[in-house]
């Protein structure tokens, strides 16, 4: 389900199938111009994936509007207003938060988060109506949804 009008009140109706969260962290910096092209071109990308994840589970999980956050900011205040979120989000009977980015530095922090972190090596540049693109999204859908699958044993 998405973030949209008729999905959330179809959540509403079913909430007690609907046991998981998907969070897209996506960076973002137009002060920054030599890195403009990448971080607009992984922001598509991720969410495209995000969306298509969203697909492939529909009935279990729950896509939310993307978190951006400046790319120089301190990670540490980001996982405390992420975690705040997620606060709001478990007031709602969901198991299971899971976060999705191309964004390495949430590695290093990825304990302190009140979530699983499904950190993805991104292209810098492509072109995504490309065949190989479109292959690479599918497969990393495929992938990353049986890794979600996984949690809910």
């Amino acid at each position: 389900m998405k973030w949209k009008k008729n999905d959330i009140a179809q959540y509403i109706e079913a909430k007690e199938y609907i046991d998981s969260v998907l969070i897209p962290l996506v960076p973002f910096q137009v002060s920054d111009e030599n890195a403009l092209t990448t971080s607009t071109f992984q922001s598509e990308v991720i969410y495209i994936l995000a969306n298509e994840i969203e697909k492939e589970l529909t009935g279990r999980v729950l896509l939310t509007p993307t978190y951006h956050y400046l790319k120089n900011s301190n990670k540490e205040t980001e996982v405390d207003r992420l975690n705040y979120w997620v606060q709001d989000v478990k007031q709602q009977p969901f198991e299971h938060v899971f976060f999705i980015t191309f964004d390495s530095g949430w590695k290093k922090l990825e304990k302190e988060l009140d979530g699983t972190l499904l950190w993805l090596p991104g292209s810098k540049t492509g072109n995504l109506q490309s065949v190989e693109m479109r292959a690479l999204i599918k497969e990393q859908v495929e992938q990353l949804g049986e890794l979600i699958r996984s949690y809910w044993v």
